[in-house]
């Protein structure tokens, strides 16, 4: 079933012209248009969102949906604006979650293989032979998280012949040659246990700040932290306190606190730590749009959205 007309969609974002961003593709059912541009916002039921502005949603007294251009919602839950009868819905590509898998497993091979040393012999012309790495059946690698994205990173790396652990809160279905953990414990009992933890967490009350000094301290001496969840779950400090005493001897950052990563912040320069700039994973913007217009179809047919979110857990 379709829209009997297409739906004016209103694009909102505090950083960057939404609106522009997605210009170049479109979908037949959806309209999409800058505040500026409602004529009535009396009319608008649906938004397309990427860290709105706290008074965002007070103009649109109909508002229904509200869709992330992304996996993550945790910037439209937290907007003081965003009223509770408004259905919040985030993109669920499975596309984007096996490029999430590639990403991280490079990173995994990365330090396992200690690639960084070969990459600086090449700039010294050293041929060096002398590093045995472990097989990868006696690396334990961790995934915290284990939505669509985790499922997908986990799948893959036992593929490779990691031993692979997966913690989630709510357990789910288990995944071939991976041992999934649940309950309140899994996140500590994950990280414990691991030569590699990777972190695709999404963020809530209660995963904000987990990545700490107190986490990295239960850690196997010499553990690697590859971070591809949000940026407020990692206190910095903590990560570069564990890189200099020895306790993790590496760390693959992909997103931050404060983004762009500040110029003069000490993570730029450290020799154990891996940047990239928030490009784990992207999904298309055509992805984007189809899955707003079918999300908001199921939700005038009186459907639970595909792509719905449960607000109280913040995914």
């Amino acid at each position: 079933m379709t829209l009997p007309t297409r739906i004016t969609v209103v694009a909102l974002s505090e950083t960057f012209d939404l609106a522009a961003n997605m210009a170049e593709v479109a979908d037949p059912r959806v309209h999409l248009v800058r505040p500026s541009e409602v004529e009535d916002p009396s009319l608008v039921t649906c938004a397309l969102a990427w860290l709105p502005a706290d008074d965002a949603f007070d103009a649109y007294p109909n508002m229904r949906m509200v869709s992330s251009i992304a996996a993550g919602v945790d910037s439209l839950i937290a907007c003081p604006s965003l009223r509770d009868d408004i259905v919040v819905t985030r993109i669920r590509d499975e596309e984007q979650a096996r490029m999430m898998a590639g990403f991280a497993a490079w990173h995994v091979v990365h330090h396992h293989r200690q690639m960084g040393t070969y990459i600086n012999n090449q700039a010294t012309q050293t041929w060096d032979r002398s590093f045995r790495a472990d097989m990868a059946s006696n690396v334990t690698v961790g995934v915290l998280g284990f939505g669509l994205m985790g499922r997908h990173t986990a799948r893959a790396l036992a593929t490779m012949g990691y031993k692979v652990i997966g913690a989630s809160r709510s357990g789910g279905e288990p995944e071939p040659e991976v041992e999934l953990l649940s309950g309140d414990g899994a996140i500590a009992e994950t990280a414990a246990r691991s030569d590699i933890l990777i972190n695709l967490l999404p963020l809530t009350a209660q995963t904000r700040d987990i990545l700490n000094a107190e986490l990295f301290s239960t850690m196997p001496k010499g553990a690697v932290l590859v971070q591809l969840g949000r940026g407020e779950q990692l206190i910095e400090e903590d990560l570069l306190a564990a890189l200099d005493s020895g306790q993790l001897s590496a760390a693959s950052l992909d997103v931050f606190r404060l983004e762009p990563l500040p110029k003069d912040s000490p993570i730029w320069t450290h020799p154990k730590v891996v940047i990239t700039p928030h490009k784990a994973s992207d999904t298309t913007r055509s992805e984007v749009l189809r899955q707003l217009a079918d999300n908001y179809e199921a939700l005038v047919q009186g459907l639970t959205p595909p792509g719905a979110v449960n607000r109280g857990a913040g995914y």
